[in-house]
């Protein structure tokens, strides 16, 4: 695509929704990622991910002309980096794919250009790739705009909340919040907020950390109701009601590339500050080992009262209910653990979301739950809740509050 106005480094969960999305008001937006296969996929109109009114907005911008993916970047007015920020070793961040994004697009930068971080980032980061950046292209110095501005958007309701949420906009100096807000104010609807890069980049990680911390209070209420032989879900209905109290539902761990990983960018540098973050990231982490030794127990018990192996159905393996989304996944280790311990058991593995795995052998729910002796409920998908179990000796442990009638 020729005259492109914004450059899309990235173009996965965030990155493609939010190239269309501008793509949608008319601004040519040229994408870049370094899979040759997406690539393809999204110049012939399609998606390769699956989020609800997304496949309609691509087919509509490339049609338009608006938007054109590369594995290259071209030159630009506006750089959004987009890219994932995994892990290196024990929980520490790795920069490594905003950097490389970051080199890809020196040559092409000039004076006046807008540089935004959209990638979760640790505290600095685009402090870094300031330095980077004027260390590379020197002639630069100060003709830039440089700010970090996360999303905060819901998979399944992306393309929604990516008009409508407010946004926090980070510059390294006025002049380039300006810039960035003046930006964002084309597509989107929500308030923009005004800071500076560092309390941007903290606000990601301190929203999805507090939600960690309120899940984790969730499920070691689940695991102190489970030994006091307490109904966990009854107990917080009811604690609920007391009008300044408000205790999230309990879940076999927290998955998401999200509230599972962004507490570690805090933890990783701020190891003693941050007791109560580190410790509901091992609480939720545990809790997914406890619900596998659950299985593993209610297995040895099926086996002992039976004199028979059970078959079992393990219900779920995305990451939250009624999204395709495996990424760091609870449910999907819990069947993991729950495999490496099977001793020649009959598994149906269930995920309602996906037609298939690369790994696991996927079965149809209402198949599963008729053939299964036991049944354990690891995602609250809205076909389990629908469901209505015809026998009464099924073993069925939930782990998500499906509350089968």
């Amino acid at each position: 695509m020729q005259n492109s106005e914004v450059v899309m480094v990235g173009l996965g969960y965030i990155g493609l929704p939010t190239a269309a999305l501008i793509a949608q008001n008319k601004v040519r937006v040229h994408g870049v990622d370094i899979n040759p296969q997406v690539v393809e996929t999204i110049n012939a109109g399609k998606i390769h991910i699956v989020e609800p009114e997304l496949d309609q907005a691509v087919a509509s911008a490339v049609e338009q002309g608006y938007l054109y993916a590369d594995t290259k970047p071209v030159e630009a007015n506006t750089y959004l980096i987009v890219v994932p920020t995994p892990f290196k070793g024990k929980n520490e961040p790795d920069i490594s794919f905003v950097e490389s994004a970051t080199k890809a697009i020196l040559p092409l930068l000039k004076s006046e250009d807008l540089y935004i971080i959209e990638s979760t980032s640790p505290i600095g980061t685009t402090e870094k790739m300031k330095n980077l950046i004027y260390t590379e292209r020197p002639e630069l110095k100060g003709q830039l705009y440089m700010a970090y501005c996360p999303e905060r958007v819901l998979p399944g309701n992306v393309m929604y909340e990516l008009v409508h949420n407010d946004r926090v906009i980070g510059g390294i100096d006025e002049v380039s919040t300006e810039k960035a807000v003046n930006f964002y104010q084309r597509f989107v609807k929500g308030e923009l907020h005004k800071t500076n890069a560092r309390t941007a980049e903290m606000c990601k990680l301190v929203e999805n950390s507090s939600r960690d911390v309120q899940i984790a209070f969730a499920n070691e209420l689940s695991l102190i109701c489970d030994k006091a032989d307490i109904n966990v879900w009854e107990l917080i209905n009811l604690a609920n009601k007391h009008p300044r109290v408000n205790i999230l539902q309990p879940g076999c761990g927290v998955g998401g590339h999200c509230i599972a990983v962004d507490p570690y960018f805090i933890v990783a540098d701020y190891p003693m500050e941050s007791q109560i973050i580190g410790k509901a990231r091992e609480i939720n982490n545990y809790k997914s080992f406890w619900c596998a030794e659950k299985i593993k127990n209610a297995k040895l018990e099926f086996e002992l009262q039976n004199g028979r192996k059970p078959k079992i159905a393990l219900m779920g393996l995305a990451f939250k209910p009624d999204i395709d989304d495996l990424r760091e996944s609870p449910a999907k280790y819990i069947v993991q653990k729950v495999l490496q311990n099977a001793n020649n058991e009959e598994y149906y593995i269930v995920e309602p979301n996906i037609e298939t795995h690369t790994v696991f052998k996927l079965t149809d729910y209402k198949e599963a739950v008729e053939k299964a002796d036991i049944i354990a409920f690891l995602v609250g998908h809205k076909e389990f809740k629908e469901l209505r179990l015809l026998k009464d000796n099924k073993v069925v442990l939930d782990f998500c509050g499906i509350d089968l009638k």
